[in-house]
């Protein structure tokens, strides 16, 4: 059925924004965390040594309230960020006995805490990953945002 103006028969165009449409079809990203990784965990690299892959803690886009949070103050967030995700372990991490005689600090699985510049940065498709040497961990923790702290 077309549309017509009630006062005349002529046909209305019907209003098309490209633009629109194709953002409408994007999706966005959800940020990498240990969930969503695991379908990447074949391409990423493998520790050596006594090296650890921790995936930093990626913040919420919107708080509880359903408040976004500006993207200025996620990239600082993510930039400043000190919590970690261990994704995988070298073949040496804790075997120092001398070094770590009360075992591990440690384990695959766990959310740790590392100096604020500590490790190599690589990045990734949708983020980055981090390789630390296995006395750079200060602590573990059980939820990275107990101690998120928003500028």
């Amino acid at each position: 059925m077309k549309e017509t103006l009630s006062t005349s028969e002529k046909e209305v165009p019907k209003h098309k924004n490209a633009l629109e449409e194709k953002y409408q079809n994007i999706k966005e990203k959800e940020p990498l965390n240990p969930d969503n990784i695991k379908d990447q965990s074949s391409l990423l690299p493998e520790p050596s040594g006594w090296r650890l892959l921790v995936l930093p803690f990626s913040p919420r886009e919107k708080t509880k309230g359903g408040i976004l949070i500006a993207q200025e103050s996620l990239d600082k967030l993510r930039i400043a960020t000190n919590c970690g995700y261990v994704l995988k372990m070298g073949p040496l991490a804790y075997h120092d006995k001398e070094k770590f005689p009360t075992g591990p600090w440690c384990k695959q699985g766990q959310w740790v805490i590392f100096a604020r510049y500590a490790g190599s940065r690589l990045p990734i498709e949708g983020g980055e990953v981090r390789i630390l040497n296995d006395d750079e961990v200060l602590g573990t923790i059980q939820n990275p945002e107990s101690v998120l702290h928003h500028n």
